[in-house]
């Protein structure tokens, strides 16, 4: 079996845009991926296509010789771009490996070790930012069976809150609490938008709230800076959405204090490095708990993950929040049980998911779809469209 060409398909969804790639085969086989990272979509779609001459030509089955390939020849380290263009390549390649034979992708990996997982919603809070927003957004929520949240409750602070808005953030994590009642999770976005002491004082202002974690209080620079938030405040740490290098979680783990890994396989390069931070995370007896913020692939994928990685703590879900036509965008998505709030895995052969492509070709790249959090009412996830002028220094210095 020899690769014969690779396609790619942008998907503007709104208040982002999705990028899914698909192998294609001799034999008819193809393999479905995706590549998106927000902001990026034609940059990435353009590196998979630089880069697929490096695979086409080869067994796609000998998934860890082409995502060497893909690394290792072009000789320069291109970031997150490069890592997002092997991704969607990487999982394309591992779903046709688990379809030539007849199983999913978690039981090339070794199977399952468990059969359903817990997850938590975000982009539930499409609304304004007042407590009472916030806090109806979360009932319906965990009306639709969701027993953990994540939200971002700091409206474009950067920095240092301006004087009154650390009042005006309690007052909204305290308003959710509320809505929530104290069997649901809470967990706090700060989008490494803080200093690291505004971070613990933000994390410490809220310590009677029952936060289950804070993610990413620090700079994305530098790793050392959260690891030392962590190390200050009595408030779980979560981090690693943003890393693009599996060594970047192990520069973590030295640090000590962060217990949650997020690595996101799309930023990572797939499937192989993404278990790879899994195995260093346990190591260090810490968890993993994946970001994804990108399409209904992304999701199958992390779900793989969630199959067979024993330290898998918890699994980030906005796909019920995005554009009701973005449920026809794929052949299956993961079922949320109303009493447990635990997400079905996938079952089917190789990744367990494909594109319908029709669908995502009537919705075509939108260059005003991404998220902008130094826009005022990004909360309600609306795209540039919807931005205002205002940047940092509005709502922080």
């Amino acid at each position: 079996m020899k690769i014969v060409d690779i396609e790619t398909f942008p998907v503007g969804a709104g208040w982002k845009n999705w990028l899914f790639v698909r192998v294609h085969t001799d034999e008819g086989l193809h393999g479905t991926g995706e590549a998106t990272l927000n902001g990026f979509t034609r940059t990435c779609e353009a590196a998979v296509h630089e880069l697929k001459e490096l695979v086409v030509g080869s067994d796609p089955r000998q998934v860890r010789a082409n995502a060497a390939a893909l690394y290792q020849r072009v000789s320069n380290e291109g970031g997150h771009v490069h890592r997002a263009a092997i991704a969607g390549i990487e999982v394309a390649c591992w779903d046709i490996l688990g379809k030539s034979l007849g199983v999913p992708v978690h039981q090339l990996l070794g199977g399952r070790v468990r059969d359903t997982v817990d997850c938590y919603a975000n982009g539930w809070y499409r609304t304004e930012r007042t407590p009472g927003s916030f806090a109806a957004a979360a009932a319906a929520a965990i009306a639709r069976g969701f027993r953990a949240l994540k939200f971002d409750p700091l409206g474009t602070a950067h920095g240092f809150l301006a004087p009154g808005e650390l009042a005006a953030t309690r007052d909204i994590i305290a308003a959710v609490r509320e809505a929530a009642g104290p069997g649901v999770r809470l967990m706090i976005d700060l989008h490494a938008r803080l200093a690291p002491a505004e971070a613990v004082a933000v994390i410490e202002a809220c310590a009677d709230l029952d936060v289950f974690w804070w993610v990413e209080p620090a700079t994305r620079e530098r790793e050392q800076p959260t690891a030392d938030v962590a190390a200050r405040t009595t408030g779980r740490v979560a981090t690693g959405e943003n890393y693009h290098a599996v060594g970047q979680f192990l520069t973590l783990a030295k640090a000590g204090g962060v217990s949650i890994y997020q690595p996101e396989p799309m930023s990572l390069g797939g499937l192989l490095p993404a278990a790879a931070v899994a195995e260093i995370a346990a190591a260090d007896g810490a968890w993993i708990a994946p970001h994804q913020s990108g399409g209904p692939v992304a999701t199958a994928v992390c779900l793989q993950l969630a199959a067979f990685v024993p330290n898998f703590l918890i699994q980030e879900h906005f796909d019920p929040f995005n554009e009701p036509w973005t449920s026809s965008l794929v052949t299956w998505a993961p079922v949320l049980d109303q009493h447990s709030g635990q997400l079905s895995l996938p079952d089917g052969p190789g990744l367990g998911v494909d594109l319908n492509v029709d669908v995502a070709r009537e919705h075509p790249y939108d260059p005003q779809a991404f998220l902008d959090v130094t826009a005022a009412g990004w909360e309600r996830r609306l795209g540039t469209r919807a931005a205002a002028d205002e940047r940092p220094g509005d709502g922080g210095w």
